[in-house]
């Protein structure tokens, strides 16, 4: 039986900087910590939480995509996957566009 949206949108705490990441609350999954960037490599296709690589994602760009807006490319550092996640632009912690406009990428 399938997991439910609501109890794959959870809080985590960031591999990378420890902050406490809530829960998206507009719609979507968080997939990434909005003080950091930083994910884990939990999909294996985006949303399915398959992957059993769980290592941490590397932001390392930035993509515009027709129909999800600006994404922030990850690369895990453990098995090279790379993964492109929508920035959270609302909710309890929208991601700091100041940090994605400061990174070398742009």
């Amino acid at each position: 039986m399938g997991r439910s949206r609501r109890a794959e949108n959870t809080g985590f705490a960031c591999g990378h900087c420890s902050a406490p990441v809530p829960a998206n609350t507009d719609g979507h999954y968080r997939n990434h910590c909005p003080y950091c960037l930083w994910s884990l490599h939990v999909d294996d296709l985006p949303g399915d939480r398959a992957s059993e690589c769980r290592g941490l994602m590397e932001p390392i760009g930035l993509v515009e995509k027709s129909g999800k807006g600006w994404q922030v490319v990850h690369r895990c550092t453990a098995c090279g996957h790379r993964q492109p996640n929508r920035l959270v632009r609302d909710g309890a912690a929208p991601d700091d566009l100041d940090l994605v406009l400061s990174l070398p990428w742009l």
